[in-house]
């Protein structure tokens, strides 16, 4: 079973912050509407963008999106070079 672990490669977790954006964002695509401006600033804030409370929550939506499909290619990359650097860390 070990060879199935390593082949497949651990999942790797998901920040808090990240999954929070990531799941207002499918939430949103699903046709929800963020009813509290509050929590979306929040979330925004918690990626670590900078937010105005006077900021349309529809740029601050678009801001969460670009911040999330960035930590995403992010998070993609690190796990290919994971992947070819091998379990001892040194490239193959």
């Amino acid at each position: 079973m070990g060879w199935l672990r390593g082949w497949l490669g651990a999942r790797a977790k998901l920040a808090p912050e990240l999954q929070r954006g990531i799941e207002l964002l499918k939430a949103i695509d699903a046709g929800g509407i963020p009813l509290n401006p509050a929590i979306v600033n929040r979330i925004a804030r918690n990626l670590g963008l900078e937010v105005s409370a006077s900021a349309p929550v529809e740029e601050t939506i678009a801001r969460i999106r670009a911040a999330v499909e960035r930590a995403q290619q992010a998070a993609e990359a690190e796990g290919a070079l994971r992947q070819k650097l091998g379990p001892s860390g040194e490239d193959r």
